[in-house]
């Protein structure tokens, strides 16, 4: 007996709509191996009636009160919040998350995000006014800049979404948002309930592919282009965006280092290494996956984390205490799996390194210690379950090793030291650095990186800001 797949459709002009040539993809469950819906593979022409949408919507939302804003945003969030159930529903299936955890670690998160855009919609400010030549007074004012072009990652869907939305719609722009082809279904969930609060335009969803984002990229009307994925395609996105000179805003990959000194609380980093390593099947472009210890805790370390990577728990989600669920596709299980197989010979596998069962794509929670900094895995992204651990001898190895990869988004330091904490939290070159702890973000506080990580920021103030414009206005008196 065949199920009915699920129809899964564009949200346009604030309806729903098939692709206007009729293709469609499959979407699969990772839990599974199987599909369980079809969404639209969007090409020119639902690209152009998306982005006319957004366009013919775009200067009422712009000369929208920001508190007119602010209201329409925080029905969004009360609205998402009655309506939880059928969200989680949306994200795990598209996902394979486990379901209780992603309701106490995700949502929350989601709810507060778009709540602190909301009020974040009346806060933006300028310089004051003032007379820097005789006779003229000066002003600024900070602006929408118009169509936002949006392409989200399959990692955590729904809420990649919202740290696009949010900040787009509360500066005043209009948005056509494409999620991943693999993890649709919540995106589309999104706009069927922010259809019901928004003006038609203001928010538009476009399922599709690669080409699919690189039409909207590429398009002549939007103004900015954001995108959270992979370097290649930040790569991809600025090129695209720079033939007509849209705004580029990129939030790509990680390699974060972990540095743990002898003098840090070994249980505590453990844990929480563990922790920040493993959650989300390790797809989280922040991940603690590259440990490096110092000399005189490095075996007892290693032997501690191993020790906790066989007590974290995949692969059946059904299972109350299931971490994490599966990679996404069986291209990316055969993609985290090749590191692991190319191992060089001075590498070992202290825990896991082999796939979890026989329906699904899951990665057993993998420890390797023994690598040296030229190795591929230590200069990659894995963006899997897996945990690195070098041996160094002092703070400056320590620091050279952990600033030499192209990324530079996140990063975390583990000492009782104060001196130790704020000189290596100076001297990372990363985004973000965390002290006795790795993960936890905040609305108010930026997360975006540099180097091969991107640039611009996400969540708090300065995410906001992103998404604006400043026009200097001078009058005569």
């Amino acid at each position: 007996m065949t199920t009915e797949l699920r129809r899964l459709r564009n949200y346009i002009d604030g309806e729903f709509r098939d692709a206007a040539d009729g293709r469609t993809t499959k979407v699969v469950n990772p839990a599974a191996g199987e599909p369980y819906a079809t969404a639209p593979l969007s090409g020119g022409a639902d690209v152009d009636a998306a982005m006319a949408a957004a366009e013919a919507a775009f200067p009422a939302w712009r000369d929208a009160t920001p508190g007119t804003r602010q209201m329409a945003i925080l029905k969004i969030a009360d609205a998402l919040e009655a309506r939880a159930d059928e969200l989680l529903a949306a994200e795990c299936e598209n996902c394979g998350k486990p379901l209780e955890l992603t309701r106490q670690e995700e949502l929350p998160m989601m709810l507060d995000q778009i709540r602190f855009f909301a009020g974040a919609a009346r806060m933006l400010d300028g310089k004051s006014a003032g007379e820097y030549m005789e006779g003229l007074t000066s002003f600024v004012r900070r602006e929408p800049i118009g169509v936002c072009a949006q392409v989200a990652p399959w990692n955590y869907p729904a809420m990649m979404a919202v740290w696009k939305f949010a900040p787009a719609l509360a500066a005043g722009n209009t948005v056509v948002l494409k999620p991943s082809d693999t993890t649709p279904a919540s995106t589309v969930f999104l706009a069927e309930v922010m259809g019901e609060i928004l003006p038609k335009g203001v928010f538009n969803v476009v399922c599709g592919d690669r080409d699919t984002g690189r039409l909207m990229v590429e398009h002549k009307t939007p103004a900015m282009a954001s995108i959270t994925g992979s370097v290649r395609a930040g790569m991809e996105v600025a090129g695209g965006a720079a033939r007509n000179l849209k705004r580029v805003h990129l939030e790509l990959g990680g390699k974060a280092p972990c540095v743990v000194f002898d003098d840090a609380d070994i249980p505590a980093a453990v844990e929480g290494i563990r922790d920040a390593g493993f959650f989300n099947a390790g797809q989280d472009c922040t991940a603690a996956t590259r440990v490096l210890v110092q000399q005189g805790v490095y075996e007892q370390f290693v032997t501690a984390l191993a020790k906790a990577a066989d007590e974290v728990k995949t692969g059946d989600l059904s299972d109350e205490d299931c971490f994490y669920g599966p990679l996404n596709n069986p291209t990316h299980l055969e993609k985290v799996a090749g590191f692991v197989d190319r191992l060089p010979a001075h590498a070992k596998v202290e825990a896991g390194g082999e796939r979890v069962g026989d329906k699904g794509y899951f990665y057993a929670p993998t420890v390797i210690s023994g690598l040296r900094q030229d190795d591929e895995i230590i200069q990659n992204e894995v963006f899997g379950p897996v945990i690195t651990i070098q041996k160094f001898t002092d703070e400056a190895q320590a620091l050279s090793w952990a600033n030499d990869v192209d990324y530079a988004l996140a990063s975390s330091v583990w000492t009782s030291d104060h001196g130790t904490a704020m000189r290596m939290s100076k001297a990372l070159d990363f985004g973000c650095v965390w002290i006795n702890t790795h993960i936890p973000l905040v609305a108010e506080m930026p997360h975006g990186g540099f180097k091969k990580s991107g640039y611009g920021k996400d969540l708090s103030m300065y995410g906001l800001e992103d998404y604006t414009r400043v026009k200097h206005v001078m009058t005569a008196m």
